[in-house]
């Protein structure tokens, strides 16, 4: 969508596009030529011509050359505002074509020069707009989300659910503010956004539809003030900084938008629970036969359903397990789910899981009528794709209670706490007699004679939420950032 964006160590991304207009319009303002000023600064004129055309990201050393040469400030070359109308439509013609919409319709390239007339510039830049604001209303359905989840899922599975990349950077982050081993304080997640230049201010307004602001103008993380018990502003801080650390920038699509979420949440767990020391204490529990994804989350005192992602992205990679992880709502909906190890989950015809109810027999089903919550309800399950062991927790939230299961196939059993369980049931599902159809007593008791009236389900018909962030009110946002431009420095520390 956009073309390659630079970063400076110092301040937010950087629109190549528009920083080499920049650079051109600033040169041809002053009457030089290409090699008159690659001269001055010490790169060749063929290097100073891929700057300017957006296709090159320039080092800081010759940003600074550049803005001596010219005379202006560092900061004035970085800006994300095109330096006059003509440079601006130039830059939304050469984004568009660089764009996926656009090399999906094969068009041949158009060389955007000097001579094109501006109300060429117009027309295009107009239809690729209009282009792109169908495209986003088309993939703002509840489907599109779907096909978008079950591509990310398949993306995952591909990989066992394992990122060595983020795994390095994370192993980084920590050694740089000198994390421990063991689980990350409030203390190191501060020292790390001080780190990588921001402050951290928390506040009585953070806008309803967000868990955190970031500032990227003046290197500003806001978090809400809370009393929530389960409110863990260490969490939400640590994906505030790891997306600013993934150099994540307005996402293309909800695909994107999810993608970024996932790798976002990913870096944030591999820094809570650090790779190395999790797999030991992992595969000293499966040395005891004694896996349990209880253990995880009392050694990094982090929530079950964070333990039991964690346990997924490394299960395969270093224990050789397959296994399965699902989080399901008290009415038996698939609220997000992961496999591997070829669970027969319910999908619909493009293969998206979410939405889809539970079977009835299944452990995320069967933890909901358990007494005892204080521990993981372990269950064998035997179904048309062989038996799977699983233990599952049920867990509050605003919206109702849900079920957070983790398992494996049989033969991956014997590795865990819980092997020994009695508790087992047979399903048969995706055939309708296994637990979607009335027997055939309560068909004869009650077809016919009762007429319930359904709760309905009104996000499932509703359009995804608009906006580069779906979710999120973009001009709550902006106001509030405003607003707290003319509070600052407000009063009290720099973080709590």
């Amino acid at each position: 969508m956009t073309a390659p964006a630079a970063a400076t160590p110092e301040g937010p991304r950087v629109d190549a596009l528009v920083l080499g207009r920049r650079l051109r319009h600033l040169r041809r303002a002053s009457g030089a030529t290409l090699s008159d000023v690659s001269e001055k600064v010490g790169v060749t004129a063929s290097h100073l011509s891929l700057v300017e055309n957006g296709h090159r990201e320039p080092r800081l050393t010759l940003l600074t050359a550049l803005a001596d040469h010219f005379g202006v400030e560092v900061e004035d070359l970085l800006t994300r505002e095109a330096p006059s109308r003509r440079a601006s439509l130039e830059v939304a013609v050469e984004r568009a074509q660089r764009g996926p919409l656009f090399q999906r319709l094969g068009l041949p390239a158009l060389k955007v020069g000097p001579r094109m007339p501006d109300e060429v510039l117009e027309v295009i830049a107009g239809l690729q707009a209009e282009l792109d604001r169908q495209m986003a209303e088309r993939v703002s359905t509840p489907e599109e989300a779907r096909r978008a989840n079950s591509a990310l899922r398949e993306e995952m599975r591909a990989c066992g659910n394992h990122y060595a990349d983020l795994e390095r950077t994370a192993q980084d982050l920590r050694e740089a503010v000198a994390a421990p081993d063991g689980p990350l304080t409030h203390h190191h997640v501060s020292v790390l956004a001080e780190h990588l230049g921001f402050a951290v201010r928390f506040v009585p307004d953070l806008p309803h539809s967000t868990r955190s602001v970031t500032d990227l103008k003046n290197r500003r993380i806001y978090l809400a003030r809370s009393r929530r018990p389960d409110h863990d502003p260490r969490a939400v801080l640590l994906q505030a900084v790891c997306s600013s650390v993934l150099g994540h920038g307005e996402p293309e699509d909800y695909a994107d938008f999810l993608r970024q979420r996932v790798h976002t949440n990913y870096l944030a767990a591999a820094m809570m629970m650090p790779e190395a020391t999790t797999v030991s204490v992992l595969q000293e529990a499966k040395e005891r036969r004694d896996l349990s994804v209880d253990d995880l989350r009392d050694r990094f005192g982090v929530s079950w359903e964070s333990a039991a992602h964690r346990f997924t992205n490394l299960a395969t990679e270093h224990l050789g397990l397959t296994c399965h992880f699902a989080k399901v709502h008290e009415s038996g909906v698939f609220h997000k789910a992961y496999e591997n190890d070829g669970i027969p989950f319910p999908t619909d015809h493009i293969g998206a899981i979410e939405g889809q109810t539970a079977c009835r027999h299944w452990t995320s089903r069967q933890v909901f009528g358990v007494a005892d919550h204080l521990g993981a309800f372990p269950q064998y399950t035997d179904t048309p794709a062989g038996t799977y062991w699983s233990a599952a927790v049920v867990e509050p939230t605003s919206t109702g209670f849900y079920s957070l299961t983790v398992g494996v196939p049989f033969e991956g059993a014997r590795w865990f706490r819980g092997r020994e369980t009695s508790a087992r049931t047979r399903s048969t599902c995706p055939d309708p007699e296994c637990c979607r159809l009335p027997s055939a007593d309560l068909e004869a008791a009650w077809g016919g004679q009762a007429w319930p009236a359904a709760r309905a389900n009104a996000h499932l018909l509703a359009a995804m939420p608009g906006g580069a962030f779906p979710g999120v009110e973009e001009v709550q946002v902006f106001e509030f950032l405003q607003t707290q431009e003319g509070r600052w420095p407000p009063e009290g520390t720099a973080a709590e």
